[in-house]
């Protein structure tokens, strides 16, 4: 089993307690495979930090909250899958390179990866929580897109950032999406941050599409990157197989995680 970072089992703690809303040691040593002190101690630390409330040999979640959007552990729908995702997206980041990530939780998670990594990077994002996380990396550059920034939300959005972004030549876009199909390519819902996203496709030697399986066969509203502009697409095994055929056909490399 994959080795995970604190902030990882975090995540993955969070996503066991949405669904079951009380977990116990033993269960979470199922799941994650680490020890019971470590298990302790992630719940400890989790109680001060008001993510849930300990009980005798586990955990329950606090009172339910409509305000999802500015919880610290950010979306936990596929949190394996996205973890998985992104620890395969790491792999393919050089020393020295300057990347773009996006606002998606995916790429938060991609950026807890990056905060252990000691390689010289400059990333560049519109994603707030991904920024925070990074800039305790003393290797890591973080260049913060301008943009508004509207309620509930972690992203900075609008054209503000377009100008900086046409500036910047980048390796490697990784982004994901609330959508994908072959025809319609990389879509999402929120029509302000993705003028943001077309300059980074346009600004990326490479674009990298992180997909959990939920996000294949559907449309957004709109359009941010065709099928042909993407260069690599990394997905969980239980996307279905005949997607696997149409994206080979189409000369993309596909990783499954």
């Amino acid at each position: 089993m994959a080795k995970f970072f604190a902030n990882e089992r975090k995540n993955m703690i969070m996503n066991i307690l949405h669904q079951h809303q009380r977990t116990t040691i033993k269960e979470l040593n199922k799941h994650l495979n680490v020890s019971a002190a470590t298990l302790r101690t992630d719940l400890t630390q989790m109680e001060k930090e008001g993510l849930l409330i300990r009980t005798h040999g586990g955990a329950m979640t606090k009172e339910k909250t409509n305000d999802q959007h500015c919880s610290p552990v950010g979306d936990t729908i596929n949190q394996i899958e996205k973890i998985k995702i992104s620890q395969r997206a790491a792999q393919l980041i050089m020393n020295g390179q300057c990347i773009f990530l996006d606002a998606s939780p995916i790429a938060l998670e991609l950026a807890r990866i990056l905060v252990q990594e000691k390689s010289r990077l400059t990333v560049v994002t519109n994603g707030i929580h991904a920024a925070m996380e990074m800039k305790e990396n003393p290797n890591i550059t973080v260049i913060l897109i301008g943009g508004a920034l509207r309620a509930g939300s972690t992203a900075l959005e609008g054209r503000f950032g377009i100008d900086l972004l046409r500036r910047i030549h980048a390796d490697i876009l990784f982004t994901s999406a609330s959508g994908f199909t072959i025809e319609d390519g990389l879509t999402d819902f929120n029509v302000y941050e993705i003028e943001l996203k077309k300059e980074m496709v346009k600004a990326a030697s490479r674009v990298v599409a992180l997909l959990d399986h939920d996000k294949i066969g559907k449309i957004s509203i709109a359009s941010y990157a065709s099928t042909e502009q993407i260069d690599v697409l990394i997905t969980d095994s239980e996307a279905p197989h005949a997607f696997f055929d149409e994206i080979a056909a189409k000369q993309i490399e596909l990783i499954v995680v």
